[in-house]
């Protein structure tokens, strides 16, 4: 038998997801309860109180398998992604409308940008709309720039256009936001604004993502570059764009210095070249 993947694998041995009946062991089985993130942002943990794997942003619909000692055991129904994460973080399943196009925003108490800010959005978090103005619109929690919006249904073409709009963030090993984000997080963010599913982590978009190109095929803008770990997007003839430890942010990299400088720090040569589907 194969042993699953722990990252997308929704039993901690205590519970697991009703469907893995026969395929997992658990003390029991149960229909997980559909919840979404109510804060601006959280680490999904591979135990209580354990290491940042991934992050969850508002709004995003999740799973919840267990709820113990103030952790809750979801799965991501973005990407499948399993964790842990506070259980003060959830709040009812939603049903958004809009999804943040800008970098970042922020939540404001009142339709007026000299109103106390109440939280902050980074790109993707999702949002539902109850009424728009001609500059704010106003969710639940408060008001947002009509302007950093876009309606869900909307998706972008140029998921590179989409990732640009991240240049300069921090770096954040599992990081997923405009505060502190990874190579695989760019990559999610970039192509789930784009409408295309997307795991979380760079070996299963690896596997998943795209299909392969040989070794001395022209890249072009859009096409992913694959190191043991690591993952960037092709952003025209002679540059790369990602997320990287060795700027510690989302920056422009010459493509041939950083596949040198890469194999010369030892991580090892381009594991895979691939191309998205349009």
């Amino acid at each position: 038998m194969t042993t699953p993947d722990r990252r997308r694998w929704p039993c901690n041995g205590r519970a697991a997801a009703a469907r893995l009946r026969g395929q997992a062991e658990a003390e029991r089985f149960v229909v997980p309860e559909p919840r979404s993130l109510a804060v601006a942002l959280a680490d999904l943990r591979n135990a209580p109180d354990g290491r940042r794997e991934r992050q969850v942003v508002h709004g995003d619909p999740l799973d919840v398998i267990e709820d113990r000692d103030g952790w809750a055991f979801v799965e991501s129904r973005k990407d499948g992604y399993t964790g842990y994460l506070p259980s003060a973080a959830l709040g009812p399943a939603t049903r958004p409308t809009h999804r943040v196009t800008a970098a970042a925003s922020h939540v404001y108490a009142a339709a007026d940008i000299k109103s106390p800010d109440l939280m902050p959005l980074t790109l993707g978090a999702t949002v539902e709309v109850l009424e728009t103005g001609p500059k704010f619109a106003r969710i639940a929690a408060g008001y947002l720039p009509a302007t950093h919006l876009g309606p869900l249904g909307q998706t972008g073409s140029d998921p590179v256009a989409v990732a640009e709009r991240l240049i300069g963030t921090p770096y954040l090993w599992g990081g997923n936001s405009h505060a502190g984000i990874d190579c695989s997080g760019l990559v999610q963010a970039a192509c789930l604004s784009c409408g295309i599913p997307c795991p979380g982590d760079s070996d299963m978009q690896e596997r998943e993502l795209g299909t392969a190109l040989p070794a001395d095929a022209a890249l072009r803008r859009g096409d992913l570059i694959f190191w043991k770990g690591h993952v960037a997007w092709v952003a025209d003839e002679t540059r790369i764009l990602h997320a990287n430890a060795f700027h510690m942010a989302v920056a422009y990299e010459d493509r041939e210095a950083a596949i040198a400088r890469i194999a010369l720090q030892g991580d090892g040569p381009v594991t895979a070249r691939k191309r998205l589907p349009g």
